[in-house]
């Protein structure tokens, strides 16, 4: 089941986005925090510059 969700995703517009996972240290408790978002190619650089 799971190869036919990934291989649906290498094909047609499912390739021109990313999922991104970045450490973001939280100011509240000083823990680290993982962002995660699915950003479309063109966005990817913005988002870890943020």
């Amino acid at each position: 089941m799971a190869k036919k969700v990934v291989a649906s995703l290498q094909t047609g517009e499912g390739r021109t986005f990313t999922k991104c996972i970045k450490m973001v240290k939280s100011p509240k408790s000083g823990a680290y925090v993982f962002e995660e978002s699915v950003v479309h190619n063109d966005h990817v650089k913005d988002f870890f510059a943020k």
